[in-house]
């Protein structure tokens, strides 16, 4: 009997699921896509790749002048790999980021600036056996500037400044700050 409860609870987890999938992505068919890539350092001699798949849902508010605020959401995948590492020389991230842009409404060239918070799953929170962020589970805070251009406003490049840390979850919480540069094509 608990097998069949469990196998229910499966199927009733996997429905809702593709529910929302299959509801989400009609709302989002025809709104605007990003890839991203970006490449970054840190302390520890930590490199970092990342590609990010961005959503901008078109949601603007508070205009100023030529300028207003919108809603961009990103999804990332990145690679960390540092040499000092003697337990984790590569270490996986994951994580989702909603971010607010003030940017310009018209032009060739747009000009921006941005700020984000989102959250961060590490594949190991082990660097080195003396750095650890001790936790899998990590916050990203992020500000940047950027310009968006091109023909059709497809093309965006920029500079951010990332923080990961685990907000305190666990001792020690060093965090680490990247200086990311990235490139983006909007389609």
């Amino acid at each position: 009997m608990k097998n069949k409860k469990n196998v229910l609870r499966g199927l009733a987890l996997k429905g809702v699921s593709a529910a929302v999938l299959f509801g989400a992505a009609g709302f989002a068919s025809a709104d605007q896509f990003g890839v991203q890539v970006a490449a970054g350092v840190a302390d520890h001699h930590l490199e970092k790749l990342d590609l990010g798949l961005v959503w901008d849902p078109n949601l603007t508010w508070w205009k100023i002048g030529d300028w207003h605020f919108s809603l961009i959401g990103e999804a990332h995948v990145a690679w960390w790999h540092t040499n000092e590492g003697d337990v984790h020389e590569n270490i996986g991230e994951f994580g989702v980021t909603p971010i607010i842009r003030f940017i310009k409404g018209s032009g060739a060239i747009r000009p921006y600036i941005e700020a984000g918070a989102g959250i961060r799953l590490l594949s190991s929170p082990t660097i080195s056996s003396d750095y650890t962020v001790s936790t899998a589970f990590q916050f990203a805070s992020m500000a940047g500037i950027g310009v968006q251009f091109g023909n059709l406003q497809q093309y965006q490049a920029g500079y951010r400044f990332q923080h990961i840390s685990n907000g305190g979850i666990k001792e020690p919480n060093p965090g680490i700050n990247f200086h990311q540069l990235y490139l983006q094509y909007n389609f």
